[in-house]
């Protein structure tokens, strides 16, 4: 899922946010600040303990500086030789809240070694350093971006059935990654590239205006509690980034079995003046043929949930 993933998706699953530092409030009249010693203490008294000094005491600041440039660096090598950056944009770009949130899970050998066979030849890390050419990218193939895949199976079923478009895959999970590019190449699909990071950077950065025939959302992240709304994907700050990405006629394609998130998405797609409901009567759509039943939407039909799908053309 994305966690915030790309995404989102469940299909497809990568939060920091910066926060202001808090402020130690003022001592009150008469009262000595926290921590602080007692000028009055009565004799004989022991003394207030002090706190202990932070680890970072006495360390020279060049020094720190060095340690947090090694940390970044590392941050941007690859988990597997050759493989996919654990933050492939570092710090050259702002700090926001993410829609995604990482997961960790344990990379199976074979997945591993998809990775390392693989990920030279069809994967990216997404670095926000460089623009791709995606008619180059994909042979000349239309191109799709898929933010969040999850394990990643039906992407690969998508691909399979419609081997003349190109999906750009888009998560930050290592096991998934691993497990689409295996699956893309047990079953000899050469239409996927698989996308390390953060797609919003992608996005805003790696891509060229009008360059996108399609943009699918499947099952991203609802963080449901209200105080984390603001983290997920579907908002109008991120449909003005697609729309510049997108072709005219394209079409975003979300789904979600999360039915608050549901009626959000139907009403900021709605409310945007550069999307257009393919639906005559301006509700959702019966899940398309080439949307395959992902395991993760199994899971929520026995649960009950109700799918919603929203196709909206690019005007």
């Amino acid at each position: 899922m994305v966690s915030e993933s790309l995404n989102p998706s469940a299909n497809h699953s990568a939060s920091l946010s910066a926060s202001p530092s808090a402020h130690p409030s003022a001592p009150k009249p008469g009262e000595a600040a926290a921590g602080a010693s007692s000028a009055s203490a009565e004799p004989g008294t022991a003394s207030p303990v002090q706190p202990a000094a932070s680890p970072a005491a006495g360390i020279p600041d060049g020094l720190r500086a060095a340690s947090f440039e090694r940390q970044r660096r590392l941050r941007q090598e690859p988990r597997f030789p050759g493989g996919p950056a654990i933050d492939p944009a570092g710090s050259h770009h702002e700090r926001r809240i993410r829609s995604f949130q990482p997961r960790r899970s344990r990379v199976t050998p074979g997945q591993e070694d998809a990775l390392l066979r693989l990920w030279p030849k069809w994967g990216l890390d997404i670095d926000g350093q460089r623009v791709l050419d995606l008619p180059e990218l994909f042979d000349g193939l239309p191109a799709v971006l898929e933010i969040g895949f999850g394990m990643g199976e039906a992407t690969a079923q998508m691909a399979a059935d419609d081997p003349g478009t190109g999906i750009l895959a888009v998560d930050v999970h290592t096991p998934g990654q691993g497990n689409l590019l295996g699956l893309a190449d047990r079953n000899g699909l050469t239409n996927i590239r698989v996308a390390n990071g953060d797609a919003i950077i992608l996005l805003r950065e790696m891509l060229k205006p009008d360059s996108l025939d399609g943009l699918r959302v499947y099952f991203p992240d609802p963080w449901p509690k209200k105080r984390h709304h603001k983290r997920r994907l579907i908002q109008p700050e991120f449909l003005d980034l697609a729309a510049q990405r997108l072709k005219t006629g394209a079409v975003i394609h979300c789904a979600t079995d999360w039915e608050p998130y549901a009626e959000q998405m139907l009403e900021v797609l709605t409310a945007h003046p550069l999307f257009e409901n393919t639906q005559a009567d301006g509700g959702y759509a019966p899940r398309p043929a080439f949307r395959p039943l992902t395991r993760f939407e199994g899971q929520g039909l026995d649960k009950g949930h109700v799918v919603h799908d929203l196709l909206f053309a690019r005007r």
